[in-house]
């Protein structure tokens, strides 16, 4: 692709109270940033999700999106993996290209 470098891409749906700890894994990982979107809503496995606040922040859902080199992506997705099996959310992982990889390293 034009000058592009390839990359793995992390969305990660959570409930906001787990939001913090994705963020940690995140930043152990050694990604560089994320984007953080809360309120987020839909309809999945656990029902229908509404992004608006009910009774307080920790009641929606938060998506945490990150863009890593592919071989620090194992150690991320696995962790994530690990967390997910004890609580609710979803991961969604893909190859993804950016035009900037200095920002990503």
């Amino acid at each position: 692709m034009n000058n592009l470098t390839q990359m793995t891409r992390l969305e990660v749906v959570v409930p906001a109270r787990d939001a913090p700890a994705i963020r940690e894994l995140i930043t152990s990982a050694g990604a560089t940033g994320y984007t953080s979107v809360s309120g987020v809503s839909g309809i999945g496995h656990h029902g229908q999700h509404s992004g608006a606040l009910l009774f307080n922040e920790y009641d929606t859902l938060t998506m945490l999106i990150t863009v890593l080199p592919p071989p620090n992506a194992g150690e991320l997705i696995g962790a994530v993996q690990e967390l997910l099996s004890t609580s609710s959310g979803v991961m969604f992982v893909s190859d993804t290209y950016v035009s900037r990889p200095e920002y990503f390293q």
